[in-house]
């Protein structure tokens, strides 16, 4: 092979000239980036140029004669210039140069028209010289006033940023300020015209004149208006978010709104505002959705008219929700075995068939009390022999769940639900007995009746005389079947067994715990003050009992959703010295601020879980575990800080302590609550195969209420797949039928998430029975494992169909055709976008999950909620024409 050598082929230049190889630059590279760069301008634009700088030599002349066509000449030219979006007009760019000239001219006329004209050209050239002087509001302040919006928009937006910007310097300097206040109320109403209603909110939010802004808001602007006001609330500080919210419902009163002006005023709890709204609205149709929309809540109004109280009763619930049931055909009666589809599982071995232990019993009245929930006919209780036998086929407490299960089947059902539950009131037995009782409270949860039947059957149960079991159901019962209902009479008659030295621990923590259901948010003064004496008086011993955390949460509830009005409390706990005041004071302040999406709190809550605490030392670390429910419990409600959340607990999961880890699981499901996402379901069932036995079983229970009502299959695939993996685990088995149970809550028309009205409203009652079922399972293995399991009815007060029922004025089903999609933010958007994508079309009544939101596909009928979700009622549409088909 012959070797080839290489060889260089000389290339010669373009034009032949030899090549310069390393010829030196002229300048450096610093030289080049500094040189201006010279604009070749086109013969039209050298002329453009040539006439500004002209006309701005005229005005350094002496004759004055000159001044008025030359600055009238400069403004038409200005305002005649045209531009793309992302360049300036050419004018103003010629004249930025000749910006100080100009200004000089200005500093050296006298008083005169002409000075005052200038004034306003310089307001506008201020725009592309910003030097941090803010010239643009120097200027206007000195021209001659004309209307606001003669230079344009893009002018009075950098006129509204320098008004904020001096406001913000005067403010500090505790300068005067009206000036520019008058300045942005003429500002606010230009945008109100020109589809800048968040520009409008947000300069006027600046000054703080929010209220004025209700005078500027027409019929075509306050639907933005108004939304824009409420989704920036999760952001504000208070009293400012206070304002927002107000100036909205006045905004709403102005224009007739009255259902979305209630809407405001349950947002800002003020009963007073809720009650004068009821009051003051004079259509009887739209007065009815009123009382639909306070029943959802659990607010009561007072009236006299008797329709309208059966519908704060939520009376027509039981009847309208059998409807729903046999419109879906779902009214045959599901047993466990159904829900737990045993043939699925993944069998180990033949060793591996389950006994009829109790325990199993006990957890079958769980599944087949939440999954018949609210329907009235099961195939365990409700059987044809009459005889109750499936309640003594669990042992002891069990019976106690099992009877009380009978009010979780008739839900809502006060009468039929009361002739089931009677023949066992006068059982033998402690036990049924007790849950008989319970079920009492929980059959009347949501709803009331004007004969009280719960106070009636329950108070005579709590006198000292009585058993602690009856004692304890009856307590509990009344706090299920009041909540949120703040009435004295009760509390007169639980407040004495709170003070009771001489009651146990669990008596006066329930007592105080449903104290806290039924005047959850109120503040009352005298209840804080006694839960607070009693923490003082008790002795240590019996603080640190394991039902001293329920006497925590019901101080929490009376403040929940109350923010700083907490203050007062906080330090009084801090005169207790056992662990106890610790504890309650992290509970406090979480109930204060849920909510709220308060990242201040929330970064208090991190803090709290950042410490290692040494128990062995004797040290207490509980409340860490409360601090992480806290979390989820702060961030409900705002998307972005919920996100956050979750991201926080990945790293709590990985680097906390084991009191951390425990409560992980339990705030992912109420973070989540009846919202399966995916990524949710993923970690949890990571978590349920722990090594840590009290994350596993926590992990479970939080699948189940992230599935809740909501048959997800793939949440019943993962627990078919636990089920088998813990066949020889009867406590992991019986939290994971309780979670199938939950998954399938009122065969999937059931949701326990405490926001409602499309996730605008947090519901206080509903978040009061979630609070109450975690924290029992801070404490798994004593608490639901052990005599108190009944705890899980807690969730009664947070249950409500996801269902969207259209009604005529007689309140009888209308039919009508909606579509169902997930719901878009359309927040500041322009124009009339839409709120819902991907949608169908189906025909009322429909269930809606988590993220849908439904909407008329048909211009017939008027809705007279704002928010279809729930009960809506219908009105013709007086404008409707049918469409002919051709």
């Amino acid at each position: 092979m012959v070797e080839r050598k290489e060889v260089a082929i000389p290339v010669p230049a373009a034009d032949n000239s030899p090549m310069e190889e390393d010829k030196p630059l002229k300048k450096t590279p610093k030289e080049l980036k500094d040189a201006p760069i010279k604009e070749e301008l086109s013969e039209e634009d050298q002329e453009l140029k040539n006439q500004l700088e002209m006309l701005v030599e005229r005005l350094k002349e002496s004759d004055t004669k000159l001044y008025n066509p030359s600055l009238e000449t400069l403004r038409t030219l200005i305002l005649t210039s045209t531009s793309s979006m992302t360049s300036v007009p050419k004018p103003l760019k010629y004249l930025r140069p000749l910006y100080h000239d100009m200004v000089t001219i200005h500093e050296s006329w006298a008083d005169s028209a002409d000075k005052k004209f200038l004034a306003d050209i310089l307001s506008i050239l201020a725009m592309t010289y910003d030097d941090d002087k803010l010239d643009t509001l120097k200027y206007r302040k000195l021209g001659s006033q004309n209307a606001i919006g003669s230079w344009g928009h893009e002018y009075v937006r950098h006129l509204s940023t320098e008004i904020g910007l001096e406001y913000n310097r005067r403010q500090e300097s505790e300068a005067d300020t009206e000036d520019l206040v008058s300045l942005a109320l003429e500002v606010a109403p230009f945008f109100l015209a020109h589809n800048a209603e968040a520009d409008a909110v947000d300069l006027l939010l600046q000054l703080d004149i929010m209220p004025k802004l209700v005078a500027f808001v027409d019929k075509n602007s306050y639907k933005r208006v108004c939304l824009y006001i409420s989704s920036c609330v999760s952001y504000l500080d208070s009293p400012d978010d206070e304002i927002c919210l107000r100036t909205a419902h006045d905004i709403y009163l102005k224009h007739g709104k009255y259902a979305e002006a209630l809407l405001i005023a349950i947002r800002m709890s003020d009963k007073t505002l809720i009650q004068s709204i009821f009051d003051d609205c004079q259509d009887p149709l739209t007065k009815k959705q009123l009382a639909f929309m306070l029943a959802r809540q659990q607010i009561n109004v007072e009236t006299e008219d008797e329709d309208l109280q059966n519908c704060l009763n939520n009376t027509y619930l039981t009847n309208h929700f059998i409807n729903l049931a046999r419109e879906l055909d779902l009214m045959e009666p599901k047993t466990p075995e159904d829900i737990y589809k045993s043939h699925l599982e993944h069998k180990r071995s033949a060793a591996a068939a389950q006994v009829d232990s109790a325990r199993q019993n006990l957890a079958s009245t769980y599944v087949n009390a939440f999954v018949n929930a609210g329907f009235g006919v099961d195939k365990l209780m409700l059987t044809e022999d009459e005889t109750g036998s499936w309640i003594y086929k669990n042992k002891e407490h069990g019976m106690l769940g099992a009877s009380a299960s009978l009010g979780m089947i008739m839900l809502w059902d006060v009468d039929m639900g009361l002739n089931q539950i009677d023949k066992y009131l006068y059982s033998e037995d402690d036990n049924i007995k007790a849950g008989a009782l319970l079920a009492v409270g929980v059959v009347n949860a949501g709803v009331r009746s004007p004969l009280d039947p719960a106070l009636a059957l329950l108070s005579e149960q709590l006198d000292d005389s009585k058993s602690v079991s009856h004692r304890v159901a009856a307590i509990k019962g009344l706090g299920l079947a009041y909540a949120g209902s703040a009435r004295e009479d009760l509390s007169e008659l639980l407040l004495p067994i709170v003070s009771n030295s001489d009651a146990s621990m669990e008596l006066s923590s329930f007592a105080a715990l449903a104290l806290g259901q039924i005047f959850v948010g109120t503040c009352d003064g005298e209840i804080t003050s006694t839960i607070l004496q009693t923490m003082l008086e008790r002795a240590d011993g019996q603080l640190g009992e394991t039902f001293g955390r329920f006497m925590g949460l019901g101080l929490g509830l009376l403040h929940l959703g109350t923010r700083n009005q907490c203050d007062v409390t906080l330090e009084t706990l801090k005169a207790i010295e056992h662990p106890i005041g610790k504890r309650t004071s992290v509970i406090v302040e979480i109930c204060a601020y849920a909510g709220s999406g308060d990242v201040l709190h929330i970064q208090r809550m991190l803090h709290y879980c950042n410490d290692h605490i040494d128990t062995e030392s004797g040290a207490d670390d509980e409340f860490q575990a409360y601090a992480v429910i806290g979390i989820a419990t702060i961030a409900l409600g705002e998307d972005i800080g919920a996100e956050m959340a979750l991201r926080s607990f990945t790293h709590l999961m990985h680097y906390g302590e084991p009191v951390i880890r425990k409560a992980v699981p339990l705030a992912i499901g109420l973070l989540c609550a009846s919202n399966p996402i995916l990524s949710v379901l993923d970690t949890l069932g990571k978590y349920s195969h722990d090594t840590d036995i009290e994350v596993a079983l926590n992990s479970i229970f939080a699948m189940g209420m992230v599935g809740a009502g909501t048959n997800n299959a793939r949440v019943a695939q993962m627990l078919r797949h636990l089920a088998s993996y813990y066949h020889k685990d009867p406590s992991c088995l019986f939290i994971v039928r309780i979670a199938q149970g939950l998954l399938h809550m009122g065969k999937g028309t059931l949701t326990i998430n405490p926001l409602n009205t499309d996730r605008q409203i947090l519901s206080p009652v509903a978040l009061a029975g979630l609070l109450t079922t975690l924290f029992a399972f801070t404490d798994v293995k004593t608490l639901i494992l052990g005599r108190h399991h009944y705890l899980l009815y807690s969730l009664v007060t947070a249950m409500y169909p996801r269902f969207l029922i259209t009604l005529n004025e007689e309140l009888e089903n209308e039919t009508v055709a909606v579509r169902v999609g997930q719901a878009v933010d359309v927040v500041g958007q322009a124009g009339r976008p839409k709120t819902i994508t991907g949608f169908q079309t189906h025909s009322t009544p429909v269930l809606l999950a988590y993220s849908e939101r439904a909407e008329l596909s048909t211009e017939e009928y008027l809705a007279q909620a704002p928010v279809l979700e729930g009960f809506v009622l219908l009105k013709k549409n007086p404008d409707y024409v049918e469409e002919t088909k051709a």
